[in-house]
């Protein structure tokens, strides 16, 4: 439906909406502010309804403004991404849309790396839900337990992964910079 055809039904769909609730045009005109003559020209689709008409006779009738102007309805705001297994990582990728920031719940099995620090342009968060993290950011080697955040530039060398004692599962929220191919900091030890 086009821009111009949800705006011609809106004035058809003011008239029932008043008509319904018995309210005359002088009634709703007192209540919002606007007169009866711009009122009646919304109604008849003789003035082109703009936010700050709509606004005023949403609150008056009490119903949101998505009915005045018949937005469809909201679909199933659930997210059901398909797991993803990266590096012996899982990802469940909790954001639906492309660019902006992404959302990820990452499950990190129990197991011991040495950290290989990488850089890349970004900026992320990690919230740990359960087990422990270990995080080395520059010359930083932390570890944070459930309930623990961690922010930071992703331009400084960083590495996160379990610290060997058992899995950890945590939240990684990143910006579209962060989906990059990650660049290691420092060359590999041959």
């Amino acid at each position: 439906m086009s821009t111009n055809d949800v705006l011609t039904e809106v004035g058809p769909r003011l008239r029932r909406l008043r008509k319904e609730r018995e309210v005359t045009l002088a009634a709703l005109s007192e209540a919002t502010g606007i007169s009866v003559s711009t009122l009646s020209r919304l109604e008849s689709g003789l003035r082109k309804p703009s936010l700050e008409l709509l606004l005023p006779i949403a609150q008056a009738h009490q119903v949101p403004l998505d009915e005045l102007v018949g937005a469809p309805p909201v679909g199933d705001p659930r997210v059901r991404a398909k797991p993803i297994v990266r590096g012996g990582r899982t990802h469940w990728p909790l954001t639906r849309q492309p660019g902006g920031p992404q959302a990820f719940k990452v499950l990190e099995p129990q197991r011991s790396q040495e950290p290989d620090p990488r850089t890349h342009e970004g900026y992320e968060w990690l919230y740990v839900l359960s087990g422990r993290l270990r995080l080395v950011l520059g010359d930083h080697d932390v570890v944070l337990s459930a309930g623990e955040a961690a922010e930071f530039d992703t331009r400084v060398p960083h590495w996160f992964g379990s610290t060997g004692e058992g899995p950890v599962e945590f939240l990684s929220l990143f910006g579209p910079q962060g989906e990059r191919m990650h660049v290691r900091a420092r060359p590999r030890q041959a």
